[in-house]
């Protein structure tokens, strides 16, 4: 028995998955706690999560596939920073992309989704009305991709997760306040118009929601240095 019980405690940890690291970038760029221009050092990362730096450079290569990280020869691999004309083109294909993510839902809604939706904006109230303000960024950006997951098409729902992190990073690098740029009470009247399957309204309110987003944005901003490890595995 103690053989066995001395043999488990020298068995190695189980290495971070790549799935996992990219959640916890993603999670830290949805929380404003990676900010646009953070270098993130390969060597860095791998010493952080304790995997290889070729396993740092999938993730990294999937980050830039999907325009959240940039990648610039013989420097690295930075937090993206959104052009104007980025935010632009963000903001056209989440105005082409969410009134079509809402129709589906609505037209597939059960009690089930609807109880998600329900939950999820209960924990944005929650957290608003705790101040949390990073808690409050993630979840109205995550807001936003659980449509999409709920909507039942897998392609949406990775377009919008995608473009939920890339607008999170626009949000923070053009300084839009976090109370006027995604409001609670939006996501409460686009939840309302789903479960009454009226699409059209819940197109509305959502197009009307993007659009106090955009606005809000200043279009301007800075950078500075952070720690890599304590964003990434103490939360910030």
């Amino acid at each position: 028995m103690n053989t066995e019980l001395s043999r488990k405690r020298a068995s190695p940890a189980k290495e971070t998955s790549q799935h996992e690291i990219y959640d916890r970038i993603c999670v830290a760029i949805l929380e404003h706690r990676l900010r646009p221009g953070t270098k993130l050092a390969e060597e860095r990362l791998a010493e952080i999560f304790k995997v290889s730096r070729a396993r740092i450079r999938e993730v990294l290569a999937r980050l830039a596939y999907e325009q959240v990280v940039e990648l610039i020869p013989q420097r690295g691999a930075y937090v993206a920073k959104p052009s104007v004309q980025q935010v632009q083109d963000v903001f056209e294909a989440r105005r082409v992309i969410e009134p079509a993510v809402l129709r589906r839902l609505a037209s597939t809604l059960t009690p089930e989704k609807l109880g998600r939706l329900r939950e999820h904006n209960a924990k944005e109230v929650d957290a608003r009305q705790r101040g949390d303000a990073r808690a409050v960024v993630r979840l109205s950006g995550e807001f936003h991709s659980l449509t999409a997951e709920l909507s039942g098409n897998s392609s949406l729902s990775r377009t919008m997760r995608e473009l939920s992190v890339l607008t999170c990073l626009m949000i923070v690098l053009y300084d839009a306040p976090t109370a006027s740029s995604c409001r609670a009470d939006e996501h409460a009247e686009i939840i309302d118009a789903i479960e009454r399957c009226d699409a059209q309204r819940a197109e509305r309110v959502m197009l009307e929601h993007l659009e106090h987003i955009q606005s809000s944005l200043k279009l301007e901003g800075v950078s500075e240095e952070v720690d890599l490890e304590e964003i990434l595995m103490n939360g910030g």
